[in-house]
């Protein structure tokens, strides 16, 4: 009896073990990376070809680069840049949450993504084609740049419009919006299942930044990125 009690808890380990290839198959793909250059997904090196899934960390290395591709849209990240992804339950929209460095995207307007940092969610205004990029130049910093169709940053139920050609320096002033101190044992009221950060409630501060070599510099970026190694320009 004791041989078979062991044959059988044996064969329930093998199965349960070969059960875990086909949970992770039923999860969906967020996208495929399209280009990588000393770029990796969590402690893994990542490659052209690579599937992304919700959850996952992306970064680059000092001198790296990363693209992706969700449907027609894109993401990618320049040297030195983090961000972790996620998909919005209702819409479908690709959630970045930028961690460092510069983080940019292409929407064709039908395939949403949208860029989380602390001064707010950004994302392509009304639905429509939009090319654009944050860069973190500090914990309470960022520089946005709109360099085609608008962009709108959202913040705390306020929101603000990003138009073409213009960057912005975006700067989150805690100290503007003190909150009173909460009673002992008054609950937070925060929800723990929400894969979003929770957003400061300090006020932004604005300050236009010159586009014009910035700009130039980054649409530069964004044309390499966006050449096809299967299809070179002519």
């Amino acid at each position: 009896m004791s041989v078979l009690s062991r044959a059988c808890l044996i064969a329930i380990l093998v199965a349960s073990l070969l059960n875990i290839p086909a949970f992770a198959a039923n999860e969906a793909p967020l996208g495929l990376v399209t280009q990588a250059q000393n770029a990796q997904i969590g402690n893994t090196k990542v490659d052209v070809g690579t599937s992304i899934f919700p959850g996952d960390t992306l970064a680059t290395d000092v001198g790296g680069t990363l693209r992706l591709k969700f449907g027609a849209s894109q993401l990618y990240l320049l040297s030195a840049s983090s961000a972790s992804l996620a998909q919005t339950a209702t819409t479908n929209v690709v959630h970045a949450m930028v961690n460092r460095g510069t983080v940019g995207f292409s929407s064709n307007g039908k395939d949403q993504v949208e860029l989380e940092i602390p001064q707010g969610i950004l994302h392509a205004a009304n639905g429509e084609p939009a090319y654009g990029q944050v860069t973190i130049t500090g914990p309470l910093e960022v520089v946005i740049s709109a360099y085609k169709g608008t962009l709108v940053l959202d913040y705390n139920g306020v929101s603000r419009e990003i138009p073409a050609g213009k960057s912005y320096r975006v700067t989150l002033d805690l100290e503007a919006a003190a909150q009173p101190q909460t009673p002992t044992g008054a609950g937070t009221g925060s929800g723990s299942g929400s894969p979003k950060r929770a957003l400061n409630t300090g006020s932004l501060a604005w300050s236009i930044v010159a586009v014009g070599a910035a700009g130039g510099v980054g649409y530069v970026i964004w044309d390499i990125l966006s050449e096809s190694s299967s299809a070179p320009k002519n």
